[in-house]
């Protein structure tokens, strides 16, 4: 009989240390599967004897490295939970494919492209001459405009048919490349037709890529840059990306004042800060969904 309140003392508790234990393993299971941004890739774009594009004094190829290799360098500073890889540290020639090969094989959680922009030379007539029969023949000359500036952020998607300049300019890497029309399924850069086909590889991550390319231009707009938007266009280095994905234009090489910015330390660090803030603002944002 002595036994008796024990046993209902028990009997009351066990169900209070059950729910207990539940609620433990609960807690730390969702612990345990909450998503966190662990490793993000950098991508310096061209490189090697892919570098046409250039300003008066730097090259494209060498300024995207040297940002690229800052970034990096902020990121592992100031998040010190996240892993950084790098497409390239080096001036070397790196795929397209390969580009994105890297993130998709180490399930990346962000893939960011980092490149210059630059406007087309078109052939304008500076002057007429006369031929033989005193017939007025006009003379070209090549000439880029040196007055756009601005910063723009791309994810992969579908952009109109006169909207695509950069996609010509940035896909035609693949060209330098043996065995592209395999690497890339018969792809053509220069065709129209293959653009529209590349677009339709759906990104499944495109609402999370539009997130953090808008977070990036914000910051470009808080230093006072001009702001080109975001932009969904049918760029062969992020079609096939298995995470949210970016290709942001840090500024014009083509537009002498801002190829300056983008060489000097001071611009350099302020583009770092830029893309860092909006690492870390997707980062916070991402982790709490």
């Amino acid at each position: 009989m002595k036994n008796i309140p024990l046993i209902r003392y028990i009997y009351v508790l066990l169900p209070v240390l059950v729910l207990l234990t539940l609620t433990s393993f609960t807690n730390k299971s969702n612990r345990v599967s909450a998503y966190r941004i662990k490793t993000i890739v950098i991508d310096a774009g061209h490189g090697g004897h892919d570098g046409a594009t250039k300003g008066l004094f730097s090259r494209e190829k060498d300024i995207a490295l040297q940002v690229a290799l800052k970034l990096g360098k902020a990121i592992e500073t100031n998040l010190k939970d996240v892993k950084v890889v790098y497409t390239r540290t080096t001036d070397v020639f790196i795929p397209l494919y390969e580009r994105i090969g890297i993130a998709n094989n180490i399930k990346a959680d962000l893939f960011i492209s980092i490149h210059c922009n630059s406007m087309p030379i078109k052939r304008v007539v500076v002057s007429y001459r006369k031929d033989s029969r005193g017939r007025r023949i006009p003379v070209y000359a090549n000439r880029q405009s040196t007055s756009t500036r601005g910063t723009e952020t791309f994810v992969s998607g579908f952009g109109r048919l006169d909207e695509q300049d950069v996609v010509i300019r940035e896909n035609e890497s693949i060209l330098l490349e043996k065995d592209y029309k395999n690497n890339y399924e018969g792809y053509d850069p220069k065709d129209p037709e293959s653009i529209i086909m590349l677009s339709l590889m759906k990104n499944a991550f495109r609402d999370q890529s539009i997130k953090l390319a808008s977070y990036m231009q914000d910051e470009y707009v808080l230093s006072g840059r001009v702001d080109r938007g975001v932009k969904e266009q049918s760029l062969a280095v992020l079609a096939k990306a298995g995470m949210p994905a970016v290709l942001t234009e840090i500024g014009f090489v083509s537009n002498p004042e801002e190829e300056e910015y983008m060489n000097s330390e001071s611009g350099q660090n302020e583009i770092v800060n830029n893309l860092l803030k909006a690492i870390q603002t997707y980062k916070k944002q991402a982790e709490l969904e």
